[in-house]
C-alpha cells in the first residue's frame, strides 16, 4: 500500500508541470503578482515543513540522544550544502555555455536537466517520508507541491523564452517532472536495503527546503521594493508557515 501512496503522490507532483499552460491566459502584470504571491507562500511552506515536520520527525525516529540529534543536523547541513553546490555548478555551466553565444536554448536544456535531478531527489524524499509514516508523506508531498507550482510556472517561461514552442516546452517540462516517479520507486525499494537509515533523508530534505526558501525564493520577494507588495508578501509567507504549523498540531 505504501508503494501505491508513493506512486500517486509523485505522479501528482509530476502533473504540476502542466500548470505552465496557465501562463497563456494571464497578462504579464497579473501573472507577476500571482507568481510573487505563490513564491512567498511556497517559501513559508518550505520553512514550516522543514522545521515543524521533517527535522522533529527524524529526531523522534532516531531517538533523543545527543549523538543522534547531531547526525540529524549534519544531514540537514549536508542537504543545504548539496543544493548550494548544485546550483553553483548549474550557474557556472550556464555562464560558460552562454559567453560566446547569443541563444538561450542551452540554458533551457540545462534547466530541464537540473529540474530532473531535483525532481528525482524529491521522489526519493517523498518515498522516505511515506515509509516513515503516511502523515509525514502527505506533509512532504504538500511542501514539495507548494514549491513546484511557482517553479514550474517560471521554468515554462524560461523554456519558451529559450526558443521552444509552447507545446514542446510543456511536454519536456512534464518529462523532467515525471522523473519524480522514478525517484519514488527507487526510494521505496532502496529502503529495504538501507533500513532505518532512510530516515536521514528527512533532514537532508529539510536542508533542501531551507536552501530553496532562503536562497532562491526569499531573495525574489526582497527584490520587490514597493511597500504594499512587500507587506503582502510577508503575510503570505507567514500564511505558509502557519499552515504547516496547523498541519502539525492537527
Amino acid at each position: 500500500m505504501t508503494l501505491i501512496y508513493i506512486l500517486i503522490a509523485t505522479f501528482l507532483i509530476s502533473i504540476i508541470a502542466f500548470i505552465g499552460a496557465l501562463t497563456l491566459f494571464f497578462k504579464k502584470e497579473i501573472l507577476d503578482k500571482i507568481l510573487l504571491a505563490l513564491v512567498s507562500f511556497s517559501a513559508g511552506a518550505l520553512i514550516g515543513g522543514a522545521f515543524f515536520h521533517l527535522v522533529p520527525e527524524a529526531i523522534i525516529k532516531l531517538g533523543a540522544e545527543e549523538g543522534e540529534i547531531l547526525k540529524v543536523f549534519l544531514f540537514l547541513i549536508f542537504g543545504f550544502s548539496f543544493f548550494f553546490i548544485l546550483e553553483q555548478f548549474i550557474s557556472w555551466h550556464h555562464h560558460h555555455d552562454c559567453v560566446s553565444c547569443e541563444k538561450v536554448a542551452p540554458f533551457s536544456y540545462l534547466v530541464l536537466i537540473s529540474d530532473g535531478i531535483h525532481n528525482f531527489i524529491d521522489g526519493l524524499v517523498i518515498a522516505a517520508s511515506f515509509i516513515v509514516s503516511f502523515p509525514m508523506g502527505l506533509i512532504t508531498t504538500l511542501a514539495v507541491a507548494f514549491h513546484e507550482i511557482p517553479q514550474e510556472l517560471g521554468d515554462f517561461g524560461v523554456l519558451v523564452y529559450g526558443g521552444m514552442k509552447r507545446g514542446r516546452a510543456l511536454f519536456l517540462n512534464f518529462l523532467s517532472a515525471f522523473v519524480a516517479v522514478a525517484g519514488g520507486i527507487i526510494g521505496f525499494f532502496l529502503s529495504g536495503k538501507i533500513g532505518d537509515s532512510i530516515v536521514f533523508l528527512l533532514p537532508f530534505a529539510a536542508g533542501n527546503f531551507i536552501y530553496i526558501a532562503a536562497s532562491d525564493l526569499i531573495p525574489e520577494i526582497k527584490q520587490k521594493k514597493q511597500s504594499p507588495d512587500s507587506i503582502l508578501c510577508f503575510f503570505v509567507f507567514l500564511l505558509g508557515v502557519i499552515l504547516m504549523l496547523l498541519f502539525k498540531i492537527l
